[in-house]
């Protein structure tokens, strides 16, 4: 096991420091082809709206032709839209560059899915740790490559962003062994079975939680280089290096704390407290004008993400069988895509239209409702885990 959960941490790894490369680049690349605040927020939008048309199909293509295909193809989408951004003219080549990535974007959800087949039930909150800390560990070297490369110029980062992810295209190519034979998954689109799935009382109220999380995510991720520049005028490298520290910490979490948290408390426990954490930090980033004390509240935000991720997804795949992991990842990645689809034209307009410090309030109240969801959830589909082990026993 630890051979494929390695590759596939690897794989995930150098792919998102390609797409942690283009997170705080888009804004200011899309800035010099005259682009608003809104047209910014749509430009994320557009990516998250075509995985949500894509990735219940793909999730479900995983189930039946297997995890490895549907992953290199899905890389190779992210390889030619990095290629069309960097020789862009225009918006609508910006458009378009990300129509095909969102299309081709089932690469995370495909990720999940072959966790879930290759991890014992208690095993995998740890292993999503991983899977986040590859997150986070994108999200280091990907910005601070972006900082450092943008001042050449910048397309110089998106070159470099198609390069790494042309390098995880060979290596899940070369060295990823596959899981699940061809033919054994149903033969039904997880946007199809989405109804069905949401009348299930666990992951209906599962599932809630995750579409809110990821609009409050989206919103505080695509709007942190605008905030940044209208409040502070970062320019691109303070943008890079800011969010690399917010992808330090998220490491630390993962890889030092969620294993050990959740032994003790259950996974929903941990999930709450990480939904206040974020919310603490965004609505403190709205208080201050200082750049110090913006720095400060990237630790309670980036502390929640790093614990909300995996407990979150550990919590989605011990709500579905073995043979539906797939289904039920895809679902659960076409409600983040919606998320991830509201969330930037939301906090981009109402930075635009109302101010900054709108769109960081927002996510805040968005997180707190999410806690809510998590806090009346309930594992119906096994024995509880609800209860926390005392501190000190």
């Amino acid at each position: 096991m630890r051979r494929p959960l390695f590759i596939i941490f690897l794989t995930v790894f150098v792919n998102l420091i390609g797409f942690g490369i283009i997170i705080p680049l888009l804004p200011f690349y899309a800035e010099t082809f005259g682009a608003s605040p809104f047209a910014i927020g749509l430009l994320f939008a557009v990516y998250s709206f075509c995985q949500l048309v894509a990735s219940p199909a793909l999730g479900e293509f995983s189930d039946r032709w297997g995890r490895r295909p549907i992953l290199v193809y899905s890389l190779l989408g992210s390889v030619l839209s990095f290629v069309m951004l960097a020789l862009a003219h225009t918006m609508l080549m910006l458009f378009i560059a990300r129509i095909i990535d969102g299309l081709s974007g089932g690469n995370i959800s495909t990720a999940r899915a072959y966790i879930a087949d290759i991890t014992e039930p208690q095993d995998r909150a740890k292993a999503y740790g991983l899977l986040g800390a590859a997150f986070g560990l994108g999200f280091i070297l990907g910005p601070a490559l972006g900082g450092i490369f943008g001042l050449i110029s910048y397309t110089a980062p998106i070159w470099v962003a198609a390069a790494l992810t042309l390098v995880a295209t060979v290596i899940a190519w070369l060295w990823l062994p596959e899981t699940v034979h061809r033919g054994q998954a149903a033969g039904r689109s997880a946007l199809r079975v989405l109804p069905e799935l949401l009348m299930r009382p666990g992951l209906r109220v599962l599932l809630g939680a995750n579409l809110l999380y990821w609009t409050a995510f989206a919103i505080y991720q695509t709007t942190f280089a605008l905030f940044g520049e209208m409040r502070f005028h970062f320019d691109l490298t303070e943008t890079g290096y800011f969010l690399a520290g917010f992808g330090l910490i998220g490491v630390i979490v993962q890889v030092t704390m969620i294993g050990p948290i959740v032994k003790r408390f259950s996974e929903r426990w941990v999930l709450i407290i990480g939904l206040f954490c974020g919310a603490l930090g965004m609505a403190a980033a709205t208080w201050t004008y200082s750049v110090w004390w913006f720095a400060v509240t990237l630790i309670p935000a980036a502390l929640g993400v790093g614990l909300c991720n995996p407990a979150l997804l550990s919590m989605l795949s011990r709500a579905a069988s073995a043979d539906e992991q797939g289904r039920v990842q895809g679902a659960s990645s076409a409600l983040s895509s919606l998320g991830r689809t509201i969330g930037p034209v939301w906090g981009n307009g109402a930075l635009e239209r109302f101010s900054e410090a709108t769109a960081y309030e927002s996510a805040a109240l968005i997180l707190v409702l999410a806690a809510v969801f998590a806090y009346i959830y309930r594992p119906f589909s096994e024995p509880s885990r609800d209860v926390a082990t005392p501190v000190g026993r």
